[in-house]
């Protein structure tokens, strides 16, 4: 089922998200509908706080990008709990990044470019991997939703002030974009 994916302003996309255990509820449900929304958005990546779940899940698929990066051909995640280690002494790189839940504004971002992960798959089993690279911007990008952080946090001062505009207007709910979104809607005064 396609999800609304919650839009830049939500208190969800704030607030760090709970790890999970095996009894979650109808996780292989969330999942689907986790790639659902995230395909029918165009997306390549999805965190369970952007359909309004607080829970570290996260859906990648950058098999689209493999013409461009090789590596990515069939490259498809489920990340359930994932934990990662940043190598603050790898390299940084800076690309533009665009995010579902922040639609219309693309950023540069800098980034490291290895990090390792831990985590589980939608099949709990364990997964410790060395990631480098453009999944390694994809996963801290996803995995900057978990931790309650959006890519426009990393971006200057300057840039933010550029774009200010656009984020309020998010945040009092005018935005139009061509998948089914759940704006915020602030509480009116009385």
């Amino acid at each position: 089922m396609i999800l609304p994916v919650y839009i830049y302003g939500q208190p969800v996309l704030r607030k760090v998200a709970e790890p999970i255990d095996k009894d979650f509820p109808v996780l292989a449900e969330l999942i689907q509908n986790m790639k659902d929304t995230m395909y029918d958005s165009d997306g390549i990546g999805i965190a369970a706080p952007q359909v309004g779940v607080s829970a570290r899940i996260i859906y990648i698929d950058v098999d689209a990008l493999s013409d461009k990066f090789p590596e990515l051909k069939d490259k498809r995640l489920v990340l359930i709990n994932p934990e990662i280690d940043i190598d603050e002494d790898s390299p940084t790189e800076s690309r533009e990044e665009g995010c579902l839940s922040v639609p219309g504004i693309h950023e540069n971002v800098t980034r490291h470019t290895k990090l390792h992960i831990n985590y589980f798959d939608e099949n709990w089993q364990e997964h410790n991997e060395d990631i480098e690279g453009f999944l390694a911007r994809v996963i801290q990008h996803e995995y900057d939703h978990l931790e309650g952080h959006v890519f426009t946090d990393h971006i200057s001062a300057i840039r933010k002030q550029m774009i200010r505009n656009k984020l309020n207007n998010m945040v009092k709910g005018k935005v139009d974009c061509d998948y089914r979104i759940k704006p915020y809607k602030p509480a009116r005064r009385r």
